[in-house]
């Protein structure tokens, strides 16, 4: 490494990415800065010619770096094992959900939508449109094209790990730095989304994406997303639609039909989740059949209600109101300590988890309940550098003194 580049500091390269960042007006500014800066730390042959390039005198020539990584369209070319969507070719079959496939080619996921109608909630139309304004760590929506068949496809940088598989790869809990870096990503997302009124729906391990085992985490699927203007026209805000959520992360608001539920249903599912990356061996502290058994909504809350205890108009003042009432004919268990529920853990993740996964409206919001642990834990100066290392590798740029930072 020529010395000029070894006596730049992580600080110093944040600080220029900030700079250019600023100077560009469109919504990938922070993507594109990232792109810039990296192209100008590797092509410039002195501290003088980056700073110039970072400053904008030079940046033209490294816009180019913004564009690369794209299909090529020579039909001559010979196309590698696979099939091809669209300009992309050698594509290869990763997973498929209730409307949708998704295929990896190269450096990037391609999600074609098969579904020709849309399953409400499930809205590949209304999803495109909610990922085009989100930022990472929200999983960045690259392209939105139709394949040779017409069907519409969603383009997206490929992670090569979830969260769920990372949970049922180990037989232990993860570590302390992994469930920090994981869950810091989620819950900027979960802010960012829920400060734009966004309500996710389906927050599960396999909806978290990874770079690596240590982060940055991606928060994916957004299919079921409600929003609250292109949601509007189908689902009122005080008239959403029950069936949405996975097993044992649905919120117990829904399963007893409050259709004005709110962002609060993420936020269960978040410490849910939580609480299953800190056991040992990693599962969820509640049980829930599989969708298609008879009485999976019942054991879902039978499940709960085992677990925490059996509500009451005290502890869930909100719930008297609801449609169907989870005060009568119930057993009554009696509530347990999260130190009983959760024990040999980290008290600090347990306090998370308790404050997520309770009955009433206290839950802990992704800005109130979880930001100012973050900051605490990590300095604001660190987090903010590790919002930039998590955009750039969202970028595909790796930014090697910034990437250490995601470790922390």
């Amino acid at each position: 490494m020529p010395s000029w580049q070894s006596s730049l500091s992580a600080l110093d390269r944040y600080g220029a990415i900030r700079n250019i960042q600023a100077s560009l007006s469109a919504s990938t500014a922070a993507t594109d800065a990232v792109s810039i800066e990296h192209e100008a730390f590797q092509t410039s042959s002195s501290l003088e010619e980056y700073k110039a390039a970072c400053n904008g005198a030079a940046r033209e020539p490294f816009q180019d770096a913004i564009a690369a990584n794209q299909p090529s369209h020579d039909d001559n070319v010979d196309s590698p094992p696979g099939i091809r969507i669209g300009a992309y070719n050698g594509c290869v079959f990763i997973s498929e959900g209730v409307t949708s496939q998704v295929f990896r080619c190269g450096e990037f996921a391609l999600k074609v939508i098969t579904s020709h109608r849309s399953m409400e909630p499930h809205n590949p139309q209304r999803e495109a449109k909610i990922l085009s304004v989100l930022r990472p760590p929200c999983i960045p929506l690259l392209d939105v094209f139709r394949d040779q068949e017409q069907q519409l496809v969603l383009r997206f940088p490929y992670m090569p790990l979830t969260l769920d598989q990372l949970l049922h790869d180990s037989d232990s809990c993860l570590s302390g730095a992994q469930l920090r870096a994981i869950f810091t990503d989620v819950l900027r997302a979960l802010d960012d989304i829920h400060a734009r009124g966004i309500i996710h729906r389906d927050i599960k391990p396999s909806a978290v994406l990874l770079k690596s085992p240590n982060g940055p985490a991606f928060l994916s699927d957004f299919g079921t997303a409600w929003h609250p203007d292109l949601s509007r026209a189908s689902e009122p805000a005080t008239d959403k639609i029950l069936d949405i959520g996975t097993g044992p992360y649905r919120a117990p608001e829904v399963l007893f039909g409050n259709k004005a539920y709110g962002t609060p249903v993420d936020m269960w599912a978040l410490g849910v989740m939580l609480a299953e990356a800190i056991r040992s061996p990693p599962v969820p502290p509640f049980e829930s059949r599989p969708v298609d058994e008879d009485g999976n909504q019942l054991g879902l809350i039978l499940s709960v209600f085992k677990t925490l205890g059996t509500p009451t108009p005290d502890t869930w003042p909100e719930a008297r109101n609801f449609k169907v009432s989870p005060f009568e004919l119930w057993t009554v268990f009696p509530p347990r300590p999260w130190a009983e529920i959760l024990p040999d853990v980290d008290p600090s993740f347990r306090d998370l988890v308790a404050a997520l996964v309770r009955y009433d409206g206290q839950r802990a919001s992704a800005t109130a309940g979880a930001r100012p642990r973050i900051a605490e834990a990590y300095g604001a100066q660190v987090l903010e550098i590790r919002e930039i290392a998590t955009e750039a590798v969202a970028a595909g740029v790796i930014l090697d003194p910034l990437q250490a930072l995601l470790k922390i």
